[in-house]
């Protein structure tokens, strides 16, 4: 992301040196909180402009889209994404005797299981299907001997348009309720899907890539969420475009020099093909 920063800045700025007249008003927006809860950043810039009734044309954001070489993968949309916890509630008791406790992991297990092998939907021509994963299951007090009294499961779900979190949390309780045991669940909706279909961002985008690097770039929504899914709610086209992502968050996170170059001149191509074009 810090290398799509710098390569934006320089190419605006020697996009804007060529053509200091430019029909274009463009505008940086950079925020620290795309990972955490995306409460404080690009969220808020939204609604302040949707308040202002202030529509963006087009947004490109620099998430590290490519695979080997710069430019040769872009995302035209991204999943939505829906967390859930579940909390299974039993009775807590000695496990000598286990006639006088109920355990809820034994109770859970087997509606797991059912909700492992659901087949949510089967995406689409832009989507692939929507997932469903389980990330942490917490249970027991830590002792050998006793039974608990709950345990709690976190899971995701990354959903294509196919579903809707409302979709989605019917039917996965349909399938607790089915196996009646107690229980609750808190949700949280990390971000609806967004699409942008082939017209004028993809296209003179893939125009650019093809003039700077001879790639015929590819169209995906893989991959995680970003702050395309606010931006979307006010631009009706964006997309997202930057560096080979092969380290992403790994330790000694990094891009190699060779791919820096190439995407600066991409997004100072995009930019002066857009501006051709509004200016005819």
């Amino acid at each position: 992301m810090k290398t799509s920063l710098a390569a934006f800045v320089v190419a605006v700025e020697e996009f804007i040196a060529k053509r200091p007249d430019a029909a274009l008003s463009i505008a940086f927006l950079l925020t620290s909180d795309e990972e955490g809860p995306a409460t404080d950043g690009t969220t808020i810039v939204c609604e302040a402009l949707r308040a202002r009734g202030e529509r963006l044309d087009y947004c490109i954001v620099g998430e590290p889209t490519s695979v080997e070489r710069t430019g040769d993968m872009i995302k035209n949309g991204r999943r939505g994404s829906l967390s859930g916890r579940l909390t299974v509630k039993g009775i807590q008791g000695h496990i000598a005797y286990p006639q006088l406790a109920s355990n809820p992991i034994h109770l859970l297990a087997p509606a797991l299981a059912e909700l492992v092998g659901v087949q949510w939907d089967v995406g689409n021509d832009f989507f692939p299907a929507t997932s469903w994963q389980v990330s942490n299951i917490h249970g027991g007090t830590g002792a050998g001997n006793v039974i608990p009294g709950d345990v709690v499961v976190d899971f995701n779900f990354r959903f294509s348009t196919e579903s809707s979190p409302q979709s989605l949390q019917q039917r996965l309780c349909a399938v607790l309720d089915r196996h009646a045991f107690d229980y609750e669940v808190d949700w949280v909706v990390g971000g609806l899907p967004f699409l942008t279909p082939p017209g004028t961002l993809v296209s003179t985008v893939r125009e650019a890539i093809l003039a700077e690097t001879g790639l015929h770039t590819a169209l995906s929504t893989t991959g995680g969420t970003s702050d395309g899914r606010f931006i979307a709610q006010i631009c009706p086209q964006v997309i997202e475009l930057g560096p080979p992502n092969a380290s992403i968050h790994q330790i000694d996170e990094h891009i190699h020099v060779c791919d820096i170059e190439p995407l600066k001149n991409i997004y100072r191509r995009t930019l002066e093909i857009l501006e051709h074009a509004h200016s005819r």
